[in-house]
């Protein structure tokens, strides 16, 4: 006795093949012309635009957790030149919501100097997390922009498990009395000239 083989029905096959595409592509987001993926873990998360869900019922960008996932943080940004913002200080306002998030989000904007690995002003919003579930709130940050500054970048973050909704960024410069919110306040300013040498400050 001979066991047969059967072949799949190929245009079955064909057709759940689809089928799970169509699904796949209906749970994704498109990525915003302008921005990128990046971050320790971006395969952990869903990002890009939520069409409706902005603030007037326009567009928002998104980041979503995927399930039993986001061990780590992801972000969507974008970089940009500093020319008109050199040697003066910008503030960067954006908006958030948040559903279940259990880490941290938060928005972020860095200065950068080209040829070096550290920055010249970076702000995560480390001190001051945002967590939970929240409806749109408006966020701050104020960076000093060296005129050796190379690159502008800036973003959202969502780090661990939840999903982060944001819209509408805008910069303007500031007067030099605003206080910054940098997180390398040491490389604010250059002093003028060697400063407690002998620690007894």
């Amino acid at each position: 006795m001979f066991v047969t083989y059967s072949p799949p029905n190929m245009k079955k096959l064909l057709i759940k093949l689809i089928f799970c595409f169509f699904i796949l592509v209906s749970l994704s987001f498109d990525i915003p012309k302008g921005w990128f993926i990046a971050g320790a873990t971006p395969s952990d998360y869903e990002m890009g635009i939520d069409p409706g869900s902005g603030q007037a019922g326009g567009n928002a960008a998104t980041i979503k957790s995927k399930k039993d996932k986001a061990k780590s943080w992801a972000t969507l940004m974008q970089d940009f030149n500093p020319g008109k913002y050199l040697a003066k200080k910008i503030k960067m306002t954006a908006y958030m919501k948040t559903k279940d998030v259990k880490t941290k989000a938060a928005f972020w904007l860095r200065v950068d100097q080209s040829g070096s690995r550290s920055a010249l002003a970076f702000d995560n919003m480390m001190n001051r997390p945002i967590k939970g579930t929240t409806d749109w709130t408006k966020y701050e940050i104020v960076l000093a922009v060296p005129a050796k500054a190379s690159n502008i970048a800036y973003g959202a973050l969502l780090g661990g498990p939840g999903q982060i909704w944001f819209d509408n960024f805008s910069f303007e410069v500031v007067d030099d009395v605003t206080p910054t919110t940098n997180l390398t306040k040491d490389r604010d300013s250059q002093q003028a000239e060697p400063f407690n040498v002998d620690f007894e400050k």
